[in-house]
């Protein structure tokens, strides 16, 4: 792609279909987390799981709410501010899990612990990139709509 050309938007329904699919993923893990089979039952949780379970809820709960919205009206701009929301409120959540660190590898002969970092700071990095991406777009669709 050159500077300044332009990308084309996936049609409505494929929009649409990854809108549906996000939204029930998200549904999914929340259900998963509480429901069945709970945190609990992934034995490399901790009891300090519960501390970040509220911003992670947040998060997920931010993506289903985004996606549903976007069913209905998914302008550019909407959804570039749909997603720095979603994308912030995740950065929050892998801060608070590096804060935290509810993981439990006792056992293992492979260093876990220093993997789950590296995979949180690499989550830290990607979410402070999609946030800049997100409010670039954000900002260039908002100069269009002018």
């Amino acid at each position: 792609m050159t500077v300044g050309q332009e990308t084309r938007r996936p049609r409505a329904g494929k929009r649409r279909a990854g809108y549906l699919i996000g939204a029930l993923v998200n549904v999914l893990v929340l259900l998963a987390a509480h429901a069945w089979p709970g945190w609990e039952a992934v034995p490399f949780l901790t009891g300090d799981t519960p501390r970040v379970l509220g911003v992670v809820d947040l998060a997920l709960t931010a993506g289903v709410a985004t996606n549903v919205a976007f069913l209905g009206y998914d302008p550019e701009w909407l959804t570039a501010l749909g997603g720095l929301v979603t994308t912030l409120a995740g950065l929050v959540a892998v801060v608070r899990v590096w804060q935290v660190f509810p993981f439990d590898f006792a056992g293992s002969s492979f260093d876990w612990p220093v993997t789950a970092r590296v995979l949180l700071v690499v989550g830290i990095a990607g979410s402070v990139l999609g946030a800049l991406v997100q409010l670039a777009t954000l900002v260039r669709a908002g100069l269009r709509r002018r």
